[in-house]
């Protein structure tokens, strides 16, 4: 009954989390006068990746750098073929071409830094501090970037409308701290009722944990998406991935040198390979991502964690 009561309770913690992040989040490019792909990607993406850092640095801390190395990629990964396949099956999501051709660079570069970079298993302090350089400079590369925004929007959330900046910041931040909690409401009460039913830990890990990790870009994303913002659900995964590469290994390999004992080669190539596919998908396709598109990333990832599951990888 404790599970159950957990589930509900983290299920309505995730609505009002998304709803309150997403209004806030299209309330600031307003006022800003940013699109809602920037405040995706920089805002959104920074508060959906401060559990990634503060995992990396005590991982690092405690000379386990496999596990900040493999939460990062292991996320970047989930966030193409889980969050974005699932939203795409959900509701479609559209860029706008000259928003494409403007944010795929840093994407590309932040993608292929860590290929170069981790691919001799080791991440060191200079490495790391160039990393955090280049973060600096996407974040002041996609706050200069000043356009008229005229998007309508039915305000589902009255708080703090007709507010200043200071008060959606308020409302994204409250929005975030929400998800999170309800994201480990929800995890902590489906991990309660697999044990009693005898479901196996590796089962439980790779499918209710790994989805719960998750979950906050998964419903912030959807309730963008279905609420017309399809750019800021792809924001949020652009500037994640980008965030969770510059910021988290970034900052981690600053405070502690990452040397990793374990062969992620493969995975830094599936994670550059998905990388590549989700933006031709993009691209060749009207600039837009559908059931079909999501689908075949939803495919991908769960080939790749079955592939790992089975040791394949």
């Amino acid at each position: 009954m404790l599970d159950l009561v957990e589930i509900i309770a983290g299920l309505v913690l995730l609505y009002y989390g998304g709803n309150y992040l997403v209004t806030g989040s299209v309330r600031l490019a307003r006022v800003l006068k940013i699109s809602p792909f920037i405040i995706g990607a920089t805002i959104i993406a920074f508060g959906t990746s401060a559990p990634e850092l503060s995992v990396a640095i005590l991982a690092a801390l405690q000379g386990t750098s496999e596990l900040a190395m493999g939460n990062v990629i292991g996320s970047n990964i989930a966030n193409i073929g889980l969050v974005l396949g699932l939203t795409a099956l959900i509701a479609p999501l559209s860029i706008a071409p000259s928003r494409l051709k403007r944010e795929s660079p840093p994407f590309l570069l932040a993608t292929f830094l860590i290929l170069g970079i981790a691919w001799n298993l080791e991440i060191g302090r200079y490495e790391g501090l160039v990393m955090v350089l280049l973060l600096g400079l996407y974040i002041l590369r996609s706050f200069s970037h000043k356009e008229d925004f005229h998007e309508d929007m039915e305000d589902e959330v009255p708080l703090f409308a007709g507010k200043g900046s200071y008060y959606q910041i308020f409302l994204i931040v409250t929005g975030l701290i929400i998800l999170v909690g309800g994201a480990k409401l929800l995890v902590a009460g489906g991990v309660g009722i697999a044990r009693s039913l005898g479901i196996s830990e590796w089962f439980i890990g790779i499918t209710i944990v790994a989805v719960g990790t998750s979950l906050p870009e998964i419903v912030s994303s959807i309730i963008a998406a279905k609420r017309g913002h399809g750019e800021m659900a792809i924001g949020n995964i652009f500037g994640s991935n980008i965030f969770n590469i510059l910021m988290v290994l970034g900052l981690t390999a600053s405070i502690h040198p990452l040397k990793i004992k374990e062969p992620i080669e493969p995975d830094l190539l599936i994670a550059t390979s998905i990388t590549l596919l989700l933006l031709g998908l993009i691209r060749y396709g009207n600039h837009s991502l559908g059931k079909i598109k999501g689908g075949i990333l939803l495919v991908i990832y769960f080939a790749y964690i079955g592939l790992k599951g089975t040791g394949s990888l």
